[in-house]
């Protein structure tokens, strides 16, 4: 039997878009948008593990969830976090460049998600160090098919919840390998879910003391941190700094740069401060990049190493 609620946002509200940035590649098992419109996410919560199914009502804009297991309820009391009722885009202002007035425009029900729920980003994460999207991609999508367990309820076919803490820290070593995980990112993991009861604390805490008790954990870093607590805790200016290609998007949109550094990248955000991230996802949301006239990345393959 399905735990049921309803609840209607106070905005024109984008399921698919905000709640997009938590799917971890079109294969991601613990996420799934079927064709009758609905979404699945599979969670493990304090409460336990929670299959849950959102759907929103044409016109109405009624977002209606069921939700199934032990995590049921707490899935549900924090609906509203989640589809970004905490969220405060007061004080942004689109119309103050073109390219962010028209990503405003075309996207105009984006909320920040908060999920509550701080590994559920981090794993994923540490996957992502590195490597190219489509690696870290594959690597979650292998690893939860071996090692997590079925979805609660009636989800769809092949749907995944994550490994549990002490499930993360019994993969095996060849395992890691046969998903493409270098050892330092393995290992980085294991030293994170062995503390996951404390670095659960970081989704209700301040920017500042989120992000110290994270970089606690060797191996996670600025990037890391923000890449987490932008899903986990919501946090509108949480910049990832160290990405790949961030900072020439950035430099591109804001500024027409092919090229931009971190710190450059910073200096355009500046008059975005706290909303830094608000900004990032809107020119990701349209897909603007710099043009790219280097050679192509070429994944790493670390199963022959």
């Amino acid at each position: 039997m399905a735990a049921v609620r309803s609840w209607r946002p106070g905005w024109a509200f984008d399921l698919h878009g905000t709640l997009g940035v938590l799917r971890r590649g079109p294969g991601d098992p613990s996420y799934r948008a079927t064709p009758d419109g609905a979404l699945w996410r599979a969670s493990r919560t304090p409460g336990g593990p929670g299959t849950l199914r959102l759907t929103v009502s044409p016109g109405e804009g009624l977002v209606g969830a069921q939700a199934w297991g032990p995590g049921a309820d707490w899935l549900l009391d924090r609906l509203p976090a989640l589809l970004g009722a905490d969220d405060d885009p007061s004080g942004f202002d689109p119309a103050a460049h073109p390219v962010l007035r028209d990503a405003h425009r075309r996207h105009p029900g984006l909320r920040l998600v908060r999920t509550g729920l701080v590994l559920e980003s981090l794993v994923p994460a540490v996957l992502e160090q590195k490597v190219t999207v489509e690696e870290a991609h594959r690597a979650w999508r292998r690893l939860l098919t071996r090692f997590g367990t079925p979805a609660p309820g009636p989800a769809p076919e092949g749907m995944r919840l994550a490994p549990s803490a002490r499930d993360w820290a019994m993969v095996p070593s060849w395992a890691w390998h046969e998903a493409g995980v270098d050892a330092k990112r393995a290992a980085t993991v294991v030293r994170a879910v062995r503390l996951a009861p404390r670095l659960e604390r970081a989704s209700a805490a301040p920017a500042d003391e989120a992000a110290a008790l994270l970089t606690t954990v060797p191996g996670i870093g600025v990037w890391t941190v923000a890449e987490t607590t932008q899903r986990c805790n919501g946090d509108a200016d949480a910049v990832s700094v160290g990405d790949f290609h961030l900072s020439n998007t950035v430099g591109w949109a804001l500024a027409g740069r092919e090229r931009t550094d971190d710190a450059g990248m910073l200096e355009l955000l500046r008059p975005f401060a706290g909303h830094r991230h608000r900004v990032c996802r809107l020119i990701r949301l349209i897909r603007v990049h710099a043009p790219r006239r280097g050679p192509r990345y070429s994944p790493h393959d670390f199963r022959r190493m």
